[in-house]
């Protein structure tokens, strides 16, 4: 009796950790650069202490529990705003960022703004990281980003003809397996190591690329996982049923 309740218990919790991540996926539908989650479960043998210390699988015993967090990497669809403070990473790749603590991390959400102090930085206030750290834009300039992240200025005063490159963005492709989700979103590598700049990696100026969720295949997971969950708790509800009836039986005897 207590197998059906270890996997249907187990199962019925992992699923709601399912349901949470379809919940997140769809609540970042229309997040810039965002990158869809996705749980996957394994089971898993329960262990009996026979001895102290020692602990002995039980074949007929399994729980349910949550294996990993996949995140797709797939490029999201690109939309063109005009605005030249929008970028877009056209391949695989990454924006580096400069964080408070001094290490880095890495977006695909390319809609930049400058701060009071010029700084180049997105839009919940990190600042990009050039090629010498953070990119600051002189007063009263016209930007314009180049395909390779070179960051230039026309003085919108005096010589208008010229252009100045400040800074080059930071751009970056290491291998998407050695890459984890932090819990501002922003991605880092596993061990803290910085990748080196990777010149194959481009950008489209006056684009930014939108989340690569799939409403309509979320909405359909969401249905699937609730259905999944009323028949675990079904199994559940169906095994106290089973308990209760034999307790009877017994009884009756």
């Amino acid at each position: 009796m207590d197998r059906l309740i270890y996997t249907a218990m187990s199962g019925a919790s992992q699923t709601l950790n399912r349901q949470a991540a379809v919940s997140h996926n769809l609540a970042n539908v229309t997040t810039t650069g965002y990158r869809s989650e996705e749980h996957r479960l394994r089971a898993v043998q329960v262990l009996s202490k026979t001895q102290p210390g020692i602990g002995a699988a039980l074949p007929t015993r399994a729980f349910a529990v949550d294996a990993s967090t996949h995140t797709d990497f797939s490029q999201g669809p690109m939309l063109q705003t005009g605005r030249n403070l929008d970028v877009a990473v056209t391949s695989k790749g990454w924006i580096s960022l400069s964080m408070p603590d001094g290490s880095e991390a890495y977006t695909r959400d390319g809609s930049l703004e400058l701060s009071a102090n010029g700084v180049l930085q997105t839009r919940s206030g990190i600042p990009v990281l050039g090629d010498g750290g953070p990119i600051t834009v002189p007063p009263d300039s016209k930007i314009a980003i180049g395909k390779d992240g070179t960051v230039s200025i026309v003085p919108e005063t005096g010589a208008q003809n010229s252009v100045n490159s400040i800074g080059r963005i930071k751009l970056v492709n290491p291998p998407e397996e050695t890459l984890k989700r932090g819990e501002d979103g922003l991605f880092r590598t596993n061990d803290g190591s910085v990748p080196p700049v990777d010149d194959k990696v481009s950008v489209a100026d006056g684009y930014i690329e939108n989340s690569n969720v799939n409403p309509v295949e979320q909405m359909v997971s969401m249905i699937s996982l609730a259905r999944q969950f009323e028949m675990q708790m079904k199994m559940i509800s169906t095994a106290d049923q089973n308990d209760r009836s034999a307790t009877q039986v017994i009884n009756a005897r």
